[in-house]
């Protein structure tokens, strides 16, 4: 049975977990892709699922056997999640963690944990943090005022970026700042006097964007998959590509980090890690991502096991899968938006006439700019073969009405 939550409040009672419930219930806070994806991953290791986010259609909505149609950090929406489940994780790191805190406190299971979530979520913190346990960071400051941003590209030289401590992603929250005169207007555009908060960042011209998602378990196991390369397209990811085309040296080195970085930050569950990788071979962490992450999208046809299976086992104390690699290369190309339009896929048997690509859509109602509206992924023995597949496969799909 499907159900929804809209206006009023959906209780599940021990009983009707007993009653209806054949293995163990899975509360995911947010609906879209990355839920959708873990909700398959869970529904096929035989968990039911709940999903609470205000959109009613969101791609993960038709998946759950119930869906709560709610603000996720309405508490009596997230009372009602939590009281349906037996474990509660998200799908975003947007979620006020007080109100997870809360639930916490009445006795339910959050993973990760409010204050892993808490300290994540504010990325000046998060990399405060990272930098306490002696983990290297870019230089980094917080800005209350444009007077100290001036006097940080003083300090450090310019370029420098200004960055929103909160929900920042694919982007959005950061501007590059050239110069003392530009200071001003990223200031404004960031909302520097009335969001929640600014910090200043040390300009890294790095050679190459690596990325991994490393799961760490509810009683402290820890699984990593390959180092890859990432490449973005004004700022939203356009391409992964698997391994990272860099020596085995440098790639052990960018998994310890990430291994500790994830430890450091006591997250549980599937965390994607960004890093940078520096013209001298220097390494320095970008961000972390607490819970299953666009640079491990190729793990649902790479890998014995995919993040997402592996993220559901972790939250769930299951013991976790294999991360090996399938084939020796993998690519993964997001399909991303073009204009505002409906989200009715045009050119898709184009694109699964490609051998060997695996097209997944998400079902989103609406495409937009760079909104991502899915992704292909393609792997064999050659990186540049299976690129050129997963890219022809994707670059054939678009959204709106056919053109004649």
């Amino acid at each position: 049975m499907h159900e929804t939550f809209d206006g009023e409040i959906l209780a599940f009672s021990a009983r009707d977990r007993g009653a209806t419930a054949v293995g163990p219930r899975l509360g995911i806070v947010g609906g879209g892709q990355l839920a959708r994806m873990t909700a398959m991953a869970a529904l096929q290791l035989g968990c039911d699922v709940l999903v609470l986010e205000p959109n009613r259609y969101s791609p993960a909505a038709t998946l759950g056997t119930h869906s709560l149609v709610a603000d996720w950090n309405d508490p009596a929406a997230l009372q009602a999640l939590a009281d349906g489940a037996d474990v509660i994780t998200l799908e975003n790191e947007f979620v006020d963690a007080g109100a997870l805190a809360a639930l916490e406190a009445r006795g339910h299971l959050v993973l990760p944990s409010a204050r892993a979530i808490g300290l994540v979520q504010d990325k000046l913190r998060q990399k405060e943090a990272l930098a306490a346990a002696g983990l290297p960071v870019p230089r980094l400051a917080g800005a209350s005022t444009p007077a100290d941003v001036v006097a940080a590209g003083e300090a450090w030289g310019w370029p420098l970026l200004l960055k929103a401590r909160r929900n920042g992603y694919d982007g959005k929250g950061n501007v590059t700042v050239r110069s003392a005169a530009e200071v001003q207007a990223a200031w404004d555009r960031l909302g520097g006097d009335t969001g929640g908060g600014l910090f200043v960042e040390e300009y890294c011209d790095f050679r190459a964007e690596l990325a991994l998602i490393v799961v760490r378990g509810r009683h402290g196991e820890s699984a990593r998959y390959p180092v890859v390369e990432t490449v973005q397209r004004n700022h939203v990811c356009h391409l992964v590509r698997v391994p990272a085309a860099v020596p085995a040296g440098i790639a052990e080195r960018a998994a310890d980090l990430a291994e500790r970085a994830v430890e450091a930050t006591g997250l549980v569950g599937a965390v994607g890690v960004e890093m940078f990788l520096l013209p001298d071979d220097r390494i320095v962490l970008n961000e972390l991502a607490p819970r299953v992450h666009n640079s491990g999208h190729y793990t649902l046809e790479g890998c014995e096991s995919s993040q997402f299976e592996n993220h559901v086992r972790a939250v769930l104390g299951w013991p976790l899968g294999s991360t090996r690699l399938l084939a020796p290369a993998a690519v993964m190309v997001n399909v991303l938006g073009g204009h505002r339009s409906p989200g009715r896929p045009v050119g898709l048997e184009q694109a699964l006439a490609v051998p060997g690509a695996h097209v997944h859509l998400y079902g989103k109602a609406m495409s937009g700019p760079g909104r991502k509206m899915g992704h292909v992924t393609a792997v064999g023995a050659e990186l540049a073969e299976v690129e050129a597949r997963a890219s022809r496969a994707a670059a054939a799909i678009h959204f709106g009405e056919a053109t004649a």
